[in-house]
């Protein structure tokens, strides 16, 4: 694809900030699924920057994209009626205690799209500070674990998996799935009765006292 192939020509010249601007620019991109794991790879094999530092400095990049995406949800909230937040009001207070697991899993899977967690977890107000923290901690650990497997595996057996996962076909479908999914996902969220589904499961829910309660523990 264009973007990599620009990554790839500018080599040397990418830099740390380059990774962290670049991939941050990417995370951006809601429903289109363009992978930042070239980015580390091409990185890595084109320059001579510290692995970690990459890692590092893509999580940072990628961490930030996505809580732009989290943040216009959390306040897209806003816009909902009284009666659909009302029934919501269980599944924000079951986020609010199992959020962070949602949050982290999220960020570990390497392969996007993420979107429709990340907007779920905005739309249900889970705490800001514990999404950043469990996107950042996710997302640094896959990145080091694709960079140190690039280093062990060679660029020839990387290279493969890259023109796999950049396809334009798959892409398409993938973004196409995403999309659709992502609608669905918005609209049950937003239509379904929370307190029957979830109340048989997790009575506490019905409730804000556990809310209360975990909101003065932050």
């Amino acid at each position: 694809m264009v973007i990599y192939d620009f990554i790839f020509s500018i080599g040397d010249n990418l830099g740390y900030p380059g990774i962290l601007l670049i991939t941050f620019l990417i995370s951006l991109l809601v429903f289109v699924p363009i992978p930042y794991t070239p980015i580390l790879i091409l990185a890595l094999f084109s320059s001579r920057l510290d692995p970690n530092l990459i890692a590092l400095s893509s999580a940072i990049g990628v961490t930030l994209g996505r809580s732009v995406i989290f943040f216009a949800s959390y306040r897209g909230r806003a816009l909902i009626d009284d009666s659909t937040l009302k029934r919501m009001a269980p599944l924000q207070r079951l986020l609010a205690k199992y959020g962070s697991l949602v949050s982290f899993i999220a960020a570990i899977t390497p392969i996007p799209p993420d979107d429709i967690v990340i907007i779920l977890l905005g739309i249900a107000k889970f705490n800001p500070l514990k999404f950043i923290l469990t996107t950042f901690g996710g997302k640094l650990i896959i990145n080091l674990a694709i960079v140190w497997a690039a280093i062990l595996w060679g660029l020839p057996i990387v290279q493969q998996f890259l023109n796999q996962i950049t396809d334009p076909v798959h892409l398409l479908i993938l973004a196409t799935a995403s999309l659709i999914a992502a609608i669905v996902t918005v609209y049950l969220v937003t239509k379904l009765d929370w307190g029957t589904i979830i109340g048989k499961w997790f009575p506490w829910t019905l409730t804000d006292n556990h809310a209360r309660e975990n909101n003065n523990t932050l």
